[in-house]
């Protein structure tokens, strides 16, 4: 588990992180989101001991992580895979830190397998594409085996077909009982690889709330296509709800769930085809829970628009 408590970090005038306080509970993955300099990378910093904070505290499992005897064993983090050695191979790279732990090479091998690294294993990092050192970067934060992983912008450089093993690679890293926290701008990405989300903003916590928690909380409307559309849009608004017409015979309908029009519809017999509750998108819910909160806005969010993402 990580904890951090009423976390402030200063530097000089500048006001980093601000009492931030928050848990992230093992079994689930958790996405860490906020505009550019909101506070997440120096979040993460300060969790590892990076960064000493000001005043509050970090804690993995109940400790700092500079009490940590033996951290690769409990903690795994991935802050920036560009900070790699050009000069050493990938082997090179993650014997370097097993000697550290008295881990055996045999794990090197399993692990440079398992991030499909195996045919470079021996090539320098330097010649490396982003998205193999992103993998070459996991690799190392998995090499003790921990419970606690902390990845910041897991899929950048990552092709589509990385980004599915990522996404499939978190989720059994957390089914295993594991904590995971990941920070990124991806909104899509986030949606499909995410359970739980913490959404901060100038160094505060704006929302901490489950995927399906945030669906309902921002409910849009109900989809229904039927082949009796017409009578069936007349039943609904004479019982009160909103409704208006949508593409191939659908109607969009507010002001009910589906069981309420499902259970209206089955009373009059009328055939439903479709029916499916729509909620904004995490991107819509982020842009909305960050308008108050972003420090860079793109041009046309200054004339108007709306923010561009960042991961700061």
């Amino acid at each position: 588990m990580i904890e951090v408590r009423e976390l402030t970090k200063r530097y000089g005038s500048t006001l980093a992180l601000d009492r931030l306080s928050f848990q992230v509970s093992p079994g689930r993955v958790t996405g860490f989101l906020g505009p550019n300099g909101a506070g997440k990378s120096t979040t993460l910093r300060v969790i590892v001991g990076l960064h000493g904070p000001t005043s509050g505290v970090a804690l993995v499992n109940g400790r700092r992580y500079a009490e940590i005897s033996r951290p690769l064993y409990e903690v795994g983090a991935l802050l920036d895979a560009g900070t790699l050695h050009p000069g050493r191979t990938a082997f090179k790279h993650l014997a370097c830190l097993a000697r550290s732990h008295r881990i055996a090479s045999a794990r090197i091998m399993t692990l440079l397998e398992q991030m499909g690294l195996q045919g470079v294993a021996h090539k320098r990092v330097g010649g490396f594409s982003l998205g193999m050192r992103q993998r070459l970067g996991i690799a190392a934060a998995l090499l003790g085996d921990p419970g606690v992983i902390l990845l910041d912008e897991p899929v950048n450089g990552l092709d589509a077909e990385g980004i599915r093993w990522m996404r499939g690679l978190m989720r059994t890293l957390a089914a295993e009982g594991r904590t995971v926290l990941l920070s990124s701008h991806l909104m899509s990405e986030m949606a499909l690889t995410v359970d739980h989300v913490l959404i901060i903003g100038r160094g505060r916590l704006i929302a901490e709330s489950s995927m399906e928690d945030l669906a309902k909380r921002f409910y849009r409307d109900v989809l229904v296509r039927s082949p009796r559309h017409l009578e069936l849009g007349g039943i609904l608004q004479a019982a009160g709800m909103s409704v208006s017409s949508g593409p191939q015979d659908r109607l969009v309908v507010t002001g009910a769930d589906t069981a309420t029009i499902g259970d209206l519809a089955a009373e009059r017999r009328i055939p439903i085809h479709e029916l499916t509750q729509r909620s904004a998108t995490l991107e819509d819910i982020y842009l909305e829970m960050t308008d108050e909160a972003a420090d860079h806005r793109t041009a046309d969010h200054r004339g108007g628009g709306r923010k561009g993402l960042g991961s700061a």
